[in-house]
């Protein structure tokens, strides 16, 4: 197995009743606030919700892909993260640059998101629509979310961490989280030694990464007096985006026929840019053309 600094680490209890993954998503999370010039606040929302995406869809199987959607009536708003069992990720906020009044001694989410709800989609492939289940945000802090999603939909019993680590000028230093999966209908004796053994920890995940623990050390204390063992999953973690041409050509249609021959007439070309992933994309007065005649003949019929 590789031993790849930025992949997910699967593990499962030897008795298959409990399952784990963890990661160092420290690049990826960096990635995605450079392209996104993110702020602090925004910066964690959207980092631990790529850290929770990429542990979920750890667990599915090849091919398949979760996407995680935070929406709140806070000012932060919404929260979108996607991620393939392959180990694809992006994350995403419209509020990039949103700031709270004081940030106080912790980047609390809770206040920032607020109530609201978080929907869980599942795509799998030759699938016509994917699987989507949604529940109530517990605090807006994503971890609690996600635990709560998955007691809800699926009857499994978590603990999840999930972390960000910014210096003193707001940029990441360290991300990364584990997510800790008890079977349905296991015997409560291993749901609260795993409890306990969480109680005993009092060093958050980002700062254990920060130190360099590696995903193997910040599991095992977790899963400590229940044999594990880590199994296949040889996937580097990469911030990616399926943005194409064909895409930003779909997106230009929502202009509008007169608002597209406004930029005919100016002799406009198109400078689009993805917001996820920073790809820039320009389209010829030509082919904004060629869009606005075929929505005005769409538009006759």
């Amino acid at each position: 197995m590789s031993e790849t600094k930025n992949r997910v680490h699967r593990f499962v209890s030897n008795d298959f009743t409990v399952r784990a993954a963890a990661v160092n998503a420290t690049d990826v999370v960096k990635e995605m606030q450079r392209i996104q010039t993110l702020y602090p606040l925004p910066t964690v929302a959207v980092g631990r919700a790529m850290v929770g995406a990429l542990l979920m869809a750890s667990q599915l199987k090849e091919g398949q892909q979760v996407g995680l959607y935070v929406r709140g009536y806070g000012p932060l708003s919404a929260v979108y993260a996607e991620a393939h069992f392959e180990g694809q990720v992006r994350g995403y906020t419209p509020n990039a640059h949103y700031e709270p009044a004081e940030y106080g001694d912790k980047l609390s989410l809770q206040e920032s998101i607020g109530m609201g709800t978080l929907t869980v989609t599942r795509h799998q492939p030759f699938q016509k629509q994917p699987y989507q289940g949604m529940v109530h945000l517990v605090n807006g802090e994503i971890g609690d979310d996600i635990a709560h999603y998955l007691h809800q939909s699926q009857q499994i019993r978590s603990v999840i961490s999930l972390g960000v680590y910014l210096d003193s000028f707001g940029q990441v230093r360290a991300a990364g989280g584990l997510l800790i999966e008890i079977m349905p209908g296991v015997e409560d004796a291993i749901v609260e030694k795993i409890q306990a053994n969480a109680a005993k920890l009092d060093t958050g995940v980002s700062k254990s990464i920060l130190d360099g623990v590696s995903p193997q050390e910040l599991v095992k204390p977790y899963l400590d007096g229940i044999p594990f063992t880590e199994i296949e999953h040889d996937f580097e973690v990469q911030y990616a985006c399926p943005c194409d041409k064909a895409r930003v050509l779909r997106a230009l249609e929502t202009f509008g026929v007169e608002e597209l021959q406004d930029m005919v007439n100016k002799n406009e070309e198109a400078d689009v840019t993805c917001q996820m992933c920073g790809k820039p994309y320009k389209i010829p007065v030509a082919e904004i053309e060629e869009i606005k005649n075929r929505l005005y003949r769409d538009s006759l019929n």
